[in-house]
C-alpha cells in the first residue's frame, strides 16, 4: 500500500520588528521619491524601466539584498527582500529595468558561477547598474521546455550559438540574457542542455519587440544567430542546464510580483469611486478578494522564510504561482464588471487608464513564469508518493 503524498511545507510566518522597521523605511523613500501623481505608475513587474531609480535602490543597498557582501551585496535575507519588493510593486514603482538580474539572475550566477563571473556581474547587479533577460522559452517548444532547439557548437576559444527565443521580457533594454541551449545531443533532452551568458548587444543579436494591445512593450522574441559565447561566459557546467533552470525558476515564481499586479488597480478604484453607488456595490467583490490576497501573501511569505532556513521550496512556489496569478487576473474581470465602462488608455482618470492597462496585458499573467498546466505539472510530481 502507497503512502500517501506529504503536502507542502508552507508555514505560518509574521513579520519581525526588525522587518516592520523596513517596511516603514521603504514607505518613506517612496514617499519622497515618487510622490503621489509625479509619475505613471505600473502594474506589477509589467512597470516601465528606469535605470536612474534603479539605481537609487542599489546605492540604498535594496537591491541584491541576499546576495553576499563580497559582490556588493547585503547579505540579508529572503524575506528582507520580500519587503522592499511588495512595498516597491505596491506603489507602482517603475522596476523594470533591475527586476529580472535581481530577482534570479543574480542568485542564479552565486550559485552556479565562477569565482570570475560572480566578481564581474554581481556588484553591477547589486548596484542597478547591470540588467539582465531569461532566454528559455522558444516559439516552437510550447510548454515543454526540454524540446529547445538553440543549440551552441563548439568552436575554438568557446561556442557558436544560433537560435529563437520568445517571450523574452525586457530584451529591449536589457544588458545581458542567460540562454539555455543545447550543446549535446539532440536526443537527450535534460542532460544536453547548458546556460550560456550572452551580450544583448552582440554581433548575431536581434532584438523585435512583441507589443500587447496596448502598444506597450514587455516581451521580445531575440534571435541568435551565430553568436560567439567565450568559454568565460559558460554558466555552471556543460550539460547541467536543466538542473540550473529549474533551481533558477525556484527564484521566480513565488515571490509578490505574482499576486500584486491587480492591487494598484483596486486601490485607485478606492480612492475616485469612494462615497458613490459604485463603491456601495464593490463589497461583493472587496471581501473575497482581500481574503484570498491575504492568503496568497501569507503563502508567499512562507516561501520566503523557507529559504532563508535552507528549504528549497519548488513546489510550493509553483502552487503559490499558479493560485496568485488567477487571482490577479479574477480581480481584473471583477472591477471590469463592476465600473461597466470601456477603458481608454488616454482617460484622464487614472484608474480608467490602469484599467485599460489590466485588461490588455492580464491575460500575460497566467503564461510569463510557467502555464498553468505547467505548474500544476511540477506540483502534482513534487507531491507525489
Amino acid at each position: 500500500m502507497s503512502r500517501p503524498a506529504a503536502g507542502p511545507a508552507f508555514r505560518p510566518t509574521k513579520l519581525t520588528d526588525v522587518e516592520l522597521a523596513l517596511r516603514d523605511q521603504v514607505r518613506e523613500f517612496l514617499a519622497a521619491e515618487l510622490p503621489r501623481g509625479t509619475f505613471r505608475p505600473g502594474l506589477g513587474m509589467n512597470s516601465p524601466a528606469d535605470p536612474a531609480f534603479s539605481r537609487k535602490l542599489g546605492e540604498r543597498g535594496w537591491l541584491g539584498m541576499a546576495l553576499p557582501a563580497r559582490y556588493g551585496g547585503g547579505d540579508r535575507s529572503a524575506v528582507e527582500r520580500f519587503i522592499v519588493t511588495e512595498e516597491l510593486l505596491r506603489w507602482g514603482a517603475p522596476v523594470a529595468y533591475h527586476w529580472v538580474a535581481d530577482r534570479q539572475s543574480g542568485p542564479v550566477i552565486n550559485r552556479f558561477g565562477t569565482e570570475v563571473q560572480k566578481r564581474r556581474f554581481l556588484p553591477g547587479i547589486c548596484a542597478g547598474r547591470l540588467s539582465f533577460s531569461i532566454g528559455m522559452s522558444e516559439p516552437d517548444a510550447g510548454s515543454d521546455l526540454a524540446a529547445i532547439k538553440a543549440r551552441a557548437v563548439r568552436v575554438d576559444g568557446g561556442w557558436r550559438l544560433s537560435g529563437t527565443k520568445i517571450w523574452t521580457t525586457g530584451a529591449h533594454h536589457n544588458d545581458w540574457i542567460i540562454t539555455l541551449c543545447r550543446t549535446g545531443d539532440s536526443a537527450e533532452r535534460h542532460t544536453g542542455l547548458s546556460q550560456l551568458l550572452v551580450d544583448l548587444h552582440a554581433d548575431g543579436v536581434a532584438v523585435h519587440p512583441i507589443p500587447f494591445l496596448d502598444g506597450s512593450t514587455h516581451f521580445n522574441e531575440v534571435v541568435l544567430t551565430d553568436v560567439f559565447v567565450a568559454d568565460d561566459d559558460v554558466l555552471g557546467e556543460i550539460g547541467h542546464g536543466w538542473t540550473q533552470t529549474t533551481s533558477e525558476l525556484a527564484y521566480e515564481r513565488g515571490g509578490p510580483d505574482r499576486w500584486l499586479s491587480s492591487y494598484l488597480l483596486v486601490e485607485q478604484f478606492l480612492r475616485e469611486f469612494t462615497g458613490t453607488p459604485t463603491a456601495d456595490r464593490a463589497h461583493d467583490l472587496l471581501a473575497p478578494a482581500v481574503a484570498r490576497w491575504w492568503a496568497l501573501r501569507q503563502l508567499s511569505l512562507s516561501v520566503a522564510r523557507s529559504i532563508d532556513t535552507g528549504g528549497a521550496p519548488s513546489v510550493e512556489s509553483a502552487l503559490v504561482k499558479e493560485m496568485a496569478t488567477r487571482f490577479e487576473q479574477d480581480v481584473i474581470a471583477a472591477v471590469e464588471r463592476l465600473v461597466d465602462l470601456e477603458p481608454s488608455p488616454r482617460s484622464a482618470s487614472l484608474f480608467e487608464r490602469l484599467l485599460a492597462e489590466a485588461v490588455l496585458t492580464g491575460p500575460s499573467f497566467t503564461i510569463r513564469g510557467g502555464t498553468l498546466e505547467i505548474l500544476r505539472s511540477v506540483a502534482a510530481k513534487g507531491l507525489r508518493p
